[in-house]
């Protein structure tokens, strides 16, 4: 029986776009036959305590040989020296969402220490998978990666009857994502300030305990806005309740500052939803311009521009919704990313 640990840092059901595709993934491959355990490798990384290194370090050396290894980046990548000791006697394979040095808000420093540590990381892996076509180029030209150690295995989709975006009367925003600097609710909240003569409700649906600093940020934001009474902070949502929220809202939105994917922007294609988001990193690749408007990271006023045009624009949102509901039919299931992640796997071992 083909056999693999899953490790991650932290518990496979934490409400994240990352966890999620780790928890799906393991479902299915369980269903695929595989014999698939989880390893919880512990909490803060990409910069995890003295303690939590070294417990890390002992559960991934417990693992035995005869099993393949994956392991979530995260953690991965602030691992070299277990990543150089598990290559010894173990198929390690390497899950790589989004590099970690690109995460929003870090150091100078703290960026290149993780980008040395993920690279000598990735260096051990017999595979290296991503989640999109640009963050296999990522790891290839940035990384070092070898081209035929890449595999990219996109995020699954549930199928969804789409919703359908109203003609008149106020308009629903979705924002989905964990509160951190990455996913630019900032930016979001500042572009939407000017627009608060229009009809327009916003919701942000998300992790309020990622970054403490960051959620302070968003509501002194939606405080200094004036915005109390047209935003609604919902925190972390269960599945049925964010699936209820796709369905009757009308243009999904999120400023992002990097995605190695963006799985809610794939979401909400899925459920028919027109979008509003930015130019950065898989985006352009994960959001087709036939159903979104992508404006430059980090550029309030283009935000706001495109915004606008999606809230008073009724045509407009029906065109990038009917844009949606196309590209939706295309989207991989989960079943078909578990088969794909299966073969991914197989060739490592």
């Amino acid at each position: 029986m083909r056999a693999l640990v899953f490790a991650a840092p932290g518990e496979l059901t934490i409400p994240t776009g990352g966890f999620v595709y780790d928890r799906r993934i393991v479902l299915g491959l369980r269903e695929l036959g595989w014999r698939t355990e989880t390893l919880n490798l512990g909490d803060g990384f990409p910069f995890p305590s003295a303690d939590t290194r070294a417990a890390a370090r002992t559960r991934l050396a417990a693992v035995p040989a005869d099993m393949s290894i994956v392991i979530d980046g995260l953690a991965l990548g602030a691992l070299p020296e277990a990543a150089r000791q598990l290559r010894q006697n173990h198929d390690l394979i390497a899950l790589v969402h989004h590099p970690l040095a690109l995460e929003s808000g870090l150091s100078s420093s703290d960026a290149a220490a993780l980008r040395a540590s993920e690279a000598e990381s990735l260096a051990c892996a017999r595979r290296v998978i991503v989640t999109s076509a640009f963050t296999a180029r990522l790891v290839v030209s940035d990384y070092g990666v070898p081209a035929d150690r890449v595999a990219i295995v996109r995020p699954g989709n549930d199928r969804a009857a789409p919703a359908r975006p109203k003609t008149e009367g106020r308009i629903e925003l979705l924002a989905v994502g964990a509160v951190v600097q990455r996913k630019g609710y900032d930016v979001l909240l500042a572009a939407l300030e000017p627009l608060v003569g229009l009809h327009w409700r916003l919701t942000i649906v998300g992790d309020l305990g990622r970054d403490a600093g960051a959620a302070a940020r968003l509501h002194a934001d939606i405080a200094r806005f004036n915005l109390g009474e047209r935003v609604t902070v919902t925190g972390a949502v269960s599945a049925e309740r964010l699936a209820g929220l796709y369905a009757t809202s009308d243009v999904f939105v999120l400023a992002s500052r990097f995605e190695g994917y963006g799985m809610a922007f794939s979401e909400a294609i899925a459920h028919g939803l027109p979008i509003v988001g930015t130019m950065a990193g898989a985006l352009p690749e994960t959001a087709p311009a036939a159903a979104a408007l992508l404006a430059p990271p980090d550029d309030v006023g283009a935000f706001s521009l495109a915004l606008r045009r999606l809230i008073q624009d009724a045509g407009e949102r029906h065109r990038l919704a009917a844009g949606a509901r196309a590209a939706a039919a295309a989207l991989p299931t989960w079943e078909q990313a578990a088969q794909l992640f299966s073969q991914a796997a197989e060739v490592a071992t």
